[in-house]
């Protein structure tokens, strides 16, 4: 003889739902938890090096920030991954500041290719460039 499930009254039903409604948050919960995304960015010590230029502006924390600005280019070349928005645009700013004009005008193309939203700001650095060159 098969047994059948019998259900006393309606608070058994209610609570097997929620059983059932919490085993399957548990297993969304956990599978969201196992998915393991590739980053977008590379960003290398980007945070540590500005906030040394920004806590002791001199020439040696400006070549430490150029240095790994450079590194976050490369590095994110080798991973495949998009350079960081903004990152052109410091490396350009730096040679502007060296008056390396045409070093920086080349950044800043860069920047405006990949991030078409930075255009307009890009643009006025260049003019900028173009002028002081």
């Amino acid at each position: 003889m098969k047994k059948k499930f019998i259900f006393h009254n309606n608070t058994e039903i209610a609570l097997m739902k929620m059983k059932l409604v919490g085993l399957l948050g548990f297993t969304i919960l956990l599978s969201g938890c196992a998915a393991t995304q590739k980053p977008m960015y590379e960003y290398g010590d980007y945070s540590e090096s500005f906030y040394a230029l920004k806590r002791d502006a001199g020439d040696e924390n400006t070549v430490k920030w150029k240095s790994s600005l450079e590194n976050i280019i490369t590095k994110s070349s080798e991973q495949s991954l998009r350079v960081p928005p903004g990152v052109y645009a410091n490396l350009g700013f730096i040679h502007l500041k060296a008056n390396d004009n045409n070093k920086a005008v080349e950044y800043f193309e860069l920047e405006k290719k990949i991030y078409p939203e930075a255009e307009v700001f890009m643009n006025n650095l260049i003019k900028k460039a173009n002028v002081q060159g």
